[in-house]
């Protein structure tokens, strides 16, 4: 196995245990540079990721590496790819590979690499995009995009929990562009970068530059645009420019983890501008599509899951491709290692860990600040008496989330939140416990709300 398999592998079981954010912020640009005599050496982008792996993850890191090579003793954190291990020859080669990898290995990581003209991520195709029941209406709202950019569909907000697939259908949108499109400006960039080059240029005096820059854009995709809540300056700057490229008959494609009137102190008129083209959702797979993309991403790699393997993994995986995918390369990885036939007894006793992993412990305190957060509200909002409708919707989440996740009374509950009378909290339950039942978008702000509780 070479390094970047085995840091593959190991960040294959790491993503199952982090937030998508937290997974994507802290080890998206690292690496293993050297491994020798137990010891793994990990190349961080800059100092702060150093000592974040270093202080908060070096733990879970250690645990995943020595699941997929059981030797590791010890990991180690650099800035850049200065190696400071001393290589045996066995070692030197090694290193040799990652820095000279062989042709069909130098294929696979072109495939990977990001386009840093358009942001773009090769990988991300409509050919690996499985289409379900849950997803077909974005499916085809991209495909009718695709066809006429700017002219249909325009601008297009694709929303869903987390996991579902929308970074993937929006990056295989993009990717279809470049390839039929060959003349048009593309970029995709997170909500979240947006805002802190929005930031940058402000503090810096070349705003204007980045208005430029941004304006002359043909096609402008937005990842995870829930990430402008609460920045007023931010939203002014992007209601701007969509007006500028919706003038043009520019594309504009955004995703969220929500539908745009769920999303916190957004202002009215970039709602608008959202809800004005097509918006449409993609919910949790059915049995057959996870079965499905069980199988195609097997393929993919090579596994030779038999059928009742593939359905163990697509049964027991239900409300996230990703944590589903993680199983497989994780399935994957150790295959390789093991040179054992995956059959469904190997797959239910490797994977029996992660299924029957007890959920965490959490506290009412980690409830309402979740809640809080969700909602952009402060914790004191949700305490305090007052009556406004845009508290009174979250408190009640509060509510039915202290009850049925960490099973508090009714008058705990109260006094919790305000010293409320128990009777109040009853209703509260019963309401939103009734709505859950009806109402999807509920249901995906609740799924949403237990990941922040669960994945602090």
């Amino acid at each position: 196995m070479t390094l970047e398999q085995l840091w593959q592998a190991a960040l294959g079981e790491i993503e199952l245990t982090l937030s998508k954010a937290h997974f994507h912020t802290w080890l998206k640009n690292t690496t293993i540079v050297a491994q020798e005599n137990g010891v793994v050496l990990v190349s961080c982008p800059n100092g702060f990721t150093k000592e974040w792996l270093e202080n908060k993850y070096n733990k879970l890191i250690l645990h995943a590496l020595r699941n997929v090579s059981e030797d590791t003793r010890e990991v180690r954190y650099v800035i850049g790819k200065e190696a400071v291990l001393t290589p045996s020859p066995a070692a030197r080669r090694r290193r040799e590979l990652l820095v000279s990898p062989p042709m069909e290995e130098q294929l696979d990581f072109k495939e990977l690499a990001v386009d840093p003209n358009t942001n773009l991520n090769p990988k991300y195709t409509f050919e690996s995009f499985v289409v379900g029941s849950f997803n077909e209406l974005a499916h085809a709202a991209a495909q009718a995009v695709l066809k006429n950019p700017g002219t249909t569909y325009n601008p297009l907000f694709v929303y869903g929990g987390v996991g579902l697939g929308k970074t993937h259908l929006l990056q295989a949108t993009g990717n279809a562009v470049v390839s039929q499109h060959k003349s048009l400006a593309i970029k995709y960039v997170t909500a979240d970068r947006l805002a802190n080059e929005i930031v940058s240029s402000i503090l810096g005096g070349s705003i204007d530059q980045l208005k430029n820059d941004y304006r002359r854009i043909d096609l402008l995709i937005v990842d995870d645009a829930q990430f402008l809540s609460g920045k007023e300056k931010v939203q002014e700057e992007v209601f701007h420019t969509f007006n500028v490229l919706y003038q043009k008959n520019k594309q504009i494609i955004f995703s969220s983890d929500r539908p745009p009137k769920a999303i916190p102190t957004l202002t009215e008129r970039l709602r608008s501008r959202f809800e004005g083209g097509m918006v449409a959702d993609i919910s949790y797979p059915d049995f057959e599509t996870r079965l499905a993309i069980v199988k195609a991403k097997a393929r993919e790699k090579e596994l030779a899951l038999d059928a009742e393997a593939a359905a163990y993994i697509a049964t027991h995986f239900q409300k996230n491709i990703r944590e589903l995918e993680g199983a497989l390369n994780r399935v994957a990885s150790q295959v390789r290692v093991s040179r054992q036939s995956p059959t469904a007894a190997y797959v239910q006793k490797y994977l029996a860990s992660i299924i029957n992993e007890p959920r965490k412990n959490t506290s009412p305190k980690q409830v309402i600040k979740a809640v809080a957060e969700f909602y952009d509200l402060s914790e004191r909002d949700l305490i305090e008496r007052g009556r406004k409708k845009e508290i009174v919707h979250p408190r009640q989440i509060a509510m039915f989330l202290l009850r049925e996740e960490l099973k508090n009374s009714y008058p705990f509950i109260g006094m919790k939140l305000g010293g409320r009378d128990h009777t109040t909290v009853m209703h509260a339950y019963d309401k939103i416990s009734k709505e859950f039942e009806e109402n999807e978008n509920l249901r995906r702000e609740i799924h949403l709300i237990k990941e922040r509780i669960y994945n602090v």
